[in-house]
Formats: structure tokens, sequence, C-alpha cells
């Protein structure tokens, strides 16, 4: 039996409301307590069952993937069925590319890092 059961997974940021916001265009849902740009904590739910967190972090420093000094600390992966559509639609929404060598089709994978610098992967489905 579980000690314990997940209930989110919290990002820093130095912009809850953006942050999610961007999350919220690359994987659906609502967003709850995001309604003040000030607030310094904001929820995305997605699908009813997964839900990420945003928390205000003043003095935030962004990963820098994929340097130890500065580790990622987290990384999100998701699933994408068009790794190019995905790949220009999360550029469009401000994500920035980190490795986009995907060795011609043979890795299924790319990292990009969002808006306020944490790394995540689209891999192809």
């Amino acid at each position: 039996m579980p000690i314990a059961k997940l209930r989110t997974t919290v990002l820093d940021c130095p912009d809850p409301h953006a942050l999610a916001g961007f999350y919220a265009q690359v994987l659906g849902g609502r967003i709850k307590n995001g309604s003040d740009p000030e607030e310094n904590w904001v929820d995305l739910f997605v699908d009813g069952s997964l839900r990420l967190s945003f928390q205000r972090a003043p003095g935030f420093v962004p990963p820098q993937w994929p340097r130890a000094d500065h580790s990622q600390q987290i990384h999100l992966d998701l699933d994408v069925p068009d790794m190019e559509k995905g790949q220009e639609q999360v550029l469009a929404l401000g994500a920035r590319p980190l490795d986009l060598d995907d060795e011609g089709g043979k890795r299924d994978f790319r990292v990009y890092a969002d808006p306020a610098g944490h790394p995540f992967c689209l891999i192809r489905t």
C-alpha cells in the first residue's frame, strides 16, 4: 500500500500566470487561481488526471541544460504525434530549442526550454 498519493508537480518560476498559460496552450486543460497576474501560485488541471502547479520564486535562476552546476532538477516528457508540428507550435508559444538533433529521426525526442527556462522534451509517439 502506498504511503502517499501525488497531488501535483510544482515548477518554480518568476511569473506563475505566464508559465501556466504556456503549458495550458501546450497541454490543454484549465487554469485555476490564475486570473490575477500577481498571483504567487497557479494550478493547471489537464484532463482531470494531471495537475501542474506554478509557484512564484523571487530570484529564480533558470536551469541550464545539461549543465550539472545549474541542474535541470526536473523536466517534463510530452508525447506528440507529429514532431515537426509540435516543434513549430511550442516555439511559437515561446519555447527555446536546446537540443534538436534527433539524428535524422533515429532519436525519438527533442529538448526545449519553456519560457522560464525549465527543460522539457517532445517525444515522437
